[in-house]
């Protein structure tokens, strides 16, 4: 069970001192906050579309900040909450603002870069045959002006 308002920490080694310090921090906040409208999406939720729209796996994220994949999963299921240290290393890992990823109502700059899941699918490209190549890059434009997209 978790406590309204507590983080979720690590710990590696612990004495009695640390112990009892350990259960003055997990106590229940005393000051009553307003609210935060997120805009009907939660931190969590945030950072797993942000991830998917990189193409990012969990475990690549995880590698690429230098935590695990159950960590990646606990933010994005908001069962623990990131610090502002982890904020900054998501906002640097994923090219965008610290605003983009706290703020549900950030502008979006326009400098958007191409998904790495798009990215790998061009390399994997770039090792066919010629003409292999041709033959799927014909296939795609008719399929983009098929669907209204200039090529």
């Amino acid at each position: 069970m978790r406590l309204e308002n507590t983080k979720c920490i690590s710990i590696v080694s612990m004495s009695l001192n640390d112990t009892h310090t350990l259960r003055l921090m997990a106590k229940k906040a005393t000051v009553k906050k307003p609210p935060l409208d997120f805009g009907g999406e939660t931190l969590g939720e945030r950072l797993t579309r942000l991830r998917k729209q990189r193409g990012f796996t969990q475990v690549e994220l995880a590698e690429k900040v230098g935590i695990t994949q159950v960590l990646i999963s606990a933010y994005e299921t908001d069962r623990c909450y990131f610090s502002v240290e982890m904020a900054v290393r998501f906002a640097l890992v994923l090219d965008i603002s610290l605003d983009e990823l706290l703020h549900p109502k950030a502008k979006k700059f326009s400098n958007k870069k191409p998904s790495r899941r798009v990215l790998r699918r061009l390399e994997q490209i770039e090792k066919l045959p010629a003409r292999q190549q041709n033959y799927l890059l014909r296939t795609i434009d008719g399929f983009l002006r098929g669907a209204g997209v200039t090529a």
